[in-house]
């Protein structure tokens, strides 16, 4: 099992370079910036968490750029969105800083993927809620022609382009890994569809009740389940609960840092090594 951390980094957080950089210097394998473009103050669809939407969703920085930064400053620790939201951004220009954060990262970037669940927020974009899941898929779908063909074309419904060239290509062969998040069944469904992972949250129903099940689904599509990875994001400070997952054969835990300075963290960071 490895062990990332993810943390909205905002004005008032750790920095996304110093958070990476003790991470590493821990023996971390992977820190994830998750991603809102902005908040809307209506609220068509309820906050997952319950209550108010917390204040780091309205102040998280740009994914892309926050990870690039902390490319710079390290040498091994995997760099991830956790997750994208990827339908609600345009399929070509993601592909392009896809590509672009695994030159400068050497091919350590990790793409997590979302749906969402803000309606509010995606409509701004002009995504339609309803159909979400379908337009990222043929994000995804794209994306993947992109990034492995010399000359790329796509022809979805949401996402549309005749023959055309853009490079640069992802360092990672064929292209980064790409880790797909949602709840079971619907979720995993779609991590086994066209993603190389599947991102459960640990809060959200009985992960030990539905890896069993998801192994089998994977096999039902032709699908190796040992080549999926399980990132399992949002674990408390819980060692037997981490010992059971590493025992279940999940790959990955990411716990989540409060957006804090280094004072707040760090201890935090301590007791996970």
């Amino acid at each position: 099992m490895q062990f990332g951390g993810a943390m909205f980094f905002t004005d008032y957080s750790m920095s996304a370079m110093e958070l990476a950089r003790a991470l590493e210097e821990r023996g971390f394998e992977s820190v994830w910036a998750p991603e809102h473009s902005h908040i809307p103050l209506s609220r068509k669809t309820p906050f997952p968490g319950g209550g108010d939407v917390p204040k780091q969703y309205y102040d998280a920085m740009d994914p892309f750029v926050v990870l690039a930064a902390a490319s710079q400053v390290t040498k091994t620790i995997k760099l991830g969105t956790g997750v994208l939201l990827v339908q609600q951004r345009d399929a070509i220009q993601t592909a392009k800083l896809v590509a672009s954060i695994d030159q400068v990262s050497q091919g350590r970037f990790l793409f997590g993927v979302g749906g969402g669940w803000n309606q509010d927020e995606m409509e701004n974009h002009g995504t339609v809620y309803a159909s979400r899941f379908k337009r990222m898929r043929e994000s995804i779908e794209a994306m993947k022609e992109i990034w492995t063909k010399s000359e790329a074309e796509y022809h979805g419904e949401f996402v549309h382009f005749d023959p055309m060239i853009a490079r640069p290509k992802p360092v990672h062969k064929p292209h980064p890994p790409i880790h797909v998040g949602g709840a079971f069944p619907h979720g995993a469904r779609r991590a086994i569809r066209y993603g190389d992972g599947w991102i459960p949250t640990a809060g959200r129903g009985d992960i030990a009740e539905v890896l069993p099940k998801f192994r089998d689904m994977a096999r039902e599509a032709g699908r190796d389940p040992a080549a999926i990875e399980i990132s399992l994001f949002g674990l408390g400070e819980d060692l037997d609960r981490v010992k059971r997952f590493a025992d279940m054969g999940v790959a990955r835990v990411v716990p989540m840092f409060p957006p804090e300075k280094a004072d707040t963290v760090l201890p935090i960071i301590d007791r996970w090594t």
